[in-house]
């Protein structure tokens, strides 16, 4: 195992959005080894909660329409309803590759908090960030469109304590990854060493 490769991709993992996708698709065996590697994240008393719907070609127009429909169902109750937000939802999808729900799907065999689930769920996103850093895709973890709206289990079909914890959306990208910030990590850490 090489750590120097290793440092290298998570400082190179990016959030890369829509309007720097290409059009180009990216193929299923690539995305089956991005799930792949989420699949491997840490979880308590392995209940591996991560749950995955993958849309792509017209499935994404699919996604488009099931978002602007939640949306609007959702805006006509509060009076928020606005055109451009449901046309965007709408068409926004089929501008990446792929888009995949991601999706805690809670225990109910094994009791543990339910933030061990949703924990376990970000690291699989993690893995699958890397892994598409990786491959030099572009990639990022949103958490609009109908994520946080309690119609979204019903339209995506999950049981009433799973949640839906957002969309990681892939393309391909022409621009190179831009250098990141982080402050340095000696301002964040405070060792406790016994004597």
């Amino acid at each position: 195992m090489n750590s120097l490769i290793l440092n290298e991709i998570i400082q190179s993992r990016r959030s890369v959005f829509l309007k720097d996708y290409n059009g180009t698709q990216i193929e299923d065996e690539v995305i089956w080894q991005i799930l792949k590697n989420a699949n491997w994240a840490p979880n308590h008393k392995l209940t591996e909660p991560w749950r995955f719907k993958v849309y792509t070609g017209k499935g994404l127009i699919t996604l488009g329409k099931l978002q602007a429909e939640t949306y609007k169902t959702r805006a006509d109750q509060d009076g928020t309803f606005t055109e451009a937000k449901y046309h965007n939802l709408a068409t926004s999808p089929q501008k990446a590759s792929h888009v995949i729900a991601i999706i805690m799907k809670r225990s109910l065999e094994v009791k543990i908090q339910e933030i061990e689930e949703i924990s376990a769920v970000a690291c699989a996103v993690q893995n699958m960030y890397l892994t598409a850093t990786a491959y030099g895709l572009g990639a990022y973890w949103g958490t609009g469109g109908m994520t946080y709206m309690p119609e979204a289990n019903a339209a995506l079909q999950l049981g009433v304590q799973d949640r839906l914890m957002g969309f990681f959306y892939l393309g391909k990208t022409d621009e190179p990854l831009k250098a990141g910030k982080r402050g340095p990590i000696e301002q964040k850490v405070e060792w406790i060493k016994s004597q």
